[in-house]
């Protein structure tokens, strides 16, 4: 090996790649500087751009898929959980709504109580019903108020239409109530039109009582409003009880009859008023009152007929009693 090895000689490969690189870097500066003085490659740019925009759309299309799944994803999910959230918002305001129409009802009640009162100058107690029992064959209230609150047996009870019943058992914080819907209630009554004193008894139904044993002679007609006429002591007089209906004759063709409309409210209503400062006669056994009904001041000829199993009205044996 020489001593001294010069450069290797060049190929005439690398030559040629040298001199079309530089033939490349002068091409592309003369394009830079003919578009920065006169601007021509702009139009071609701006035609490539047009040519190559549906390949840019296409690369970009399953991006934009992707994003526009997402959103409406989303979307979805947020319209369910606003239709979820409007939808229980809804239900709590009709809940509110009920609610609200219930107890404005209920202060509209509770007015027609006291204003009657008021109007009559009554000396009355409000109480709340507990429970109702409207069986055919058992018409009775539980109040909230017993003996401790002052109420007693024998009490009448009435709303804002008229009268409702008595108070037949206490308790030191309950009454029960027998309605004049009761099947063995009766309660004597006077026509407001003409004064004929006549006897209304449950018929078990609480929206109608019956008017029975009225004589083809007698002075009622249909529509005449019927008041507790104090016969007997048990129940005050003057107290709505009713309206007649349609007149007809009994079994016996002696006698009319009819179904009587009750002027109070017994099937609704959460409140009652019970009457006090009027002492009712006190309940007496039946037996017993039967050898005084000779010496009552109030005769029985001007009472009409009844059947045997109802309480008579005098001025001895209550008139309400149920009738056993």
């Amino acid at each position: 090996m020489p001593p001294y090895a010069g450069p290797p000689a060049a190929r005439p490969g690398d030559v040629a790649g040298v001199l079309r690189l530089l033939a490349y870097l002068i091409l592309a500066t003369a394009l830079m500087v003919l578009d920065y003085r006169s601007g021509w490659l702009r139009a071609v740019r701006a035609q490539a751009e047009v040519a190559v925009q549906p390949l840019w759309w296409l690369a970009g299309l399953p991006s934009k898929v992707g994003t526009g799944l997402r959103e409406e994803a989303v979307t979805r999910t947020q319209l369910a959980r606003d239709n979820e959230r409007l939808r229980n918002a809804l239900l709590v305001q009709a809940a509110r709504n009920a609610r609200l129409r219930t107890a404005a009802a209920e202060n509209e009640r509770l007015r027609g109580l006291l204003g009657s009162a008021e109007r009559g100058r009554l000396d009355v107690q409000l109480a709340s019903v507990l429970d109702i029992d409207l069986d055919p064959t058992r018409q009775r209230l539980l109040l909230d108020s017993g003996s401790n609150a002052g109420v007693r047996v024998g009490q009448a009870v009435i709303d804002a239409g008229g009268l409702m019943g008595q108070v037949t058992a206490t308790t030191p914080t309950t009454a029960s109530v027998l309605l004049l819907t009761d099947p063995d209630h009766a309660v004597p009554v006077a026509v407001a039109r003409s004064g004929i004193r006549l006897v209304v008894y449950g018929s078990g139904r609480n929206d109608a009582l019956h008017l029975a044993d009225v004589p083809l002679s007698a002075d009622v007609r249909v529509g005449d409003q019927l008041l507790t006429s104090g016969l007997g002591g048990r129940f005050p007089p003057g107290f709505a009880v009713g309206t007649v209906g349609t007149l007809r004759p009994d079994d016996s063709r002696a006698f009319l009859e009819a179904d009587v409309t009750p002027a109070a409210q017994l099937d609704r209503g959460r409140d009652v008023l019970l009457l006090r400062g009027y002492k009712p006669v006190p309940a007496v056994d039946p037996a017993a009152a039967a050898p005084a009904a000779g010496n009552a001041s109030v005769p029985a000829s001007t009472l009409p007929a009844a059947p045997s199993n109802a309480v008579v009205p005098s001025t001895t044996a209550p008139a309400a009693e149920p009738r056993r």
